[in-house]
């Protein structure tokens, strides 16, 4: 089959690389240009470079306007193949091959789809989580699923873990639909959308602690947004801290939500609901980097005690 490739970052590297060592043949490869926004820089292996080194023409764009449509149609693919798209596809793109266009996204679909679904998977006490690849609709990641392949989210996990223990599905999830497309017995699941949940795009808020979580999500949170991850972060003292490690109390506290205790060997801090009852564990903070870059021990940093807070006091 002849296959265009639309990807970006390491994601749509991993899926070029997949399509490279395939029996088919990669007519084109089209990829955004290189961003230094927080997120996209992150995993940000070229999927340019990789095409160049084999030979496969590359068209470098930010959106699929005109001229991408007319150099895909000139490439009569069988099939496009997307991962790590950031723009919209227009109907007269998706629908051009005659198997359609396959998109790849890590999450186990109707759940978590959107944005940065393995951080919200872990984020949000999800067990599990995996790649599925679907056929692409009108809507954002709901068309019917031809593959998908699942992992169990371990209790220690932190996001870079995840995400990188998901882009290792990438080879075989590729591999297993093209050979169902091509065989011809490609069996298609519809999506229940009823089902669906979306979770949108990552900014530096979402990134600020809520002292109102309890703290098991509140220590998963931090877990999630490991390095190289725009980290967890509160503010102490007039100034941003951002929380690099933490773990959840041996005794429970109770008071105002981020209160800081000094106990445990760290700062333990007051969070979770209805705090005044005194029936949560805290979190511990055991490592933090200060605005000044240096990364400090959280039982030397909290000696004072205080607040932390949702902006400087």
């Amino acid at each position: 089959m002849r296959i265009v490739s639309f990807g970006f970052q390491t994601w749509g590297r991993k899926t070029l690389q997949a399509l490279i060592d395939s029996e088919h043949e990669v007519v084109l490869a089209v990829t955004h240009p290189a961003s230094e926004s927080s997120y996209k820089a992150i995993f940000n292996d070229s999927v340019e470079e990789l095409a160049r080194e084999h030979g496969i023409p590359v068209h470098l764009t930010e959106r699929a306007d005109a001229e991408t449509i007319d150099l895909v149609k000139r490439a009569e693919p069988d099939v496009i193949v997307v991962n790590s798209w950031y723009t919209w596809m227009p109907p007269e793109l998706y629908k051009l091959p005659p198997h359609g266009t396959l998109n790849l996204h890590d999450s186990l679909l109707p759940k978590f789809t959107g944005f940065s679904p393995v951080l919200w998977a872990l984020i949000s006490g999800a067990e599990e989580f995996g790649l599925t690849v679907h056929r692409m609709d009108e809507q954002l990641d709901t068309g019917d699923i031809l593959v998908q392949h699942r992992l169990t989210i371990p209790a220690d996990a932190t996001g870079p873990e995840l995400v990188r223990a998901g882009m290792e599905l990438i080879p075989g999830a590729v591999h297993e639909a093209l050979r169902a497309l091509e065989s011809g017995n490609a069996e298609w699941k519809p999506q229940n959308k009823a089902e669906r949940t979306y979770f949108h795009k990552r900014s530096d808020r979402d990134s600020r602690i809520d002292w109102s979580w309890d703290a098991v999500d509140l220590e998963r949170f931090v877990r999630a947004l490991a390095a190289p991850y725009p980290p967890a972060f509160s503010c102490y003292r007039g100034e941003r801290v951002e929380v690099l490690a933490a773990r959840v109390s041996e005794a429970r506290y109770g008071g105002t939500p981020g209160r800081v205790i000094v106990q445990e060997d760290g700062g333990a801090v007051v969070c979770g609901p209805n705090p005044r009852h005194g029936h949560n564990h805290g979190l511990v903070i055991t490592r933090v980097r200060t605005a000044d870059g240096v990364e400090r021990d959280g039982a030397e940093f909290f000696v004072r005690g205080g607040y932390l807070t949702d902006a400087p006091e």
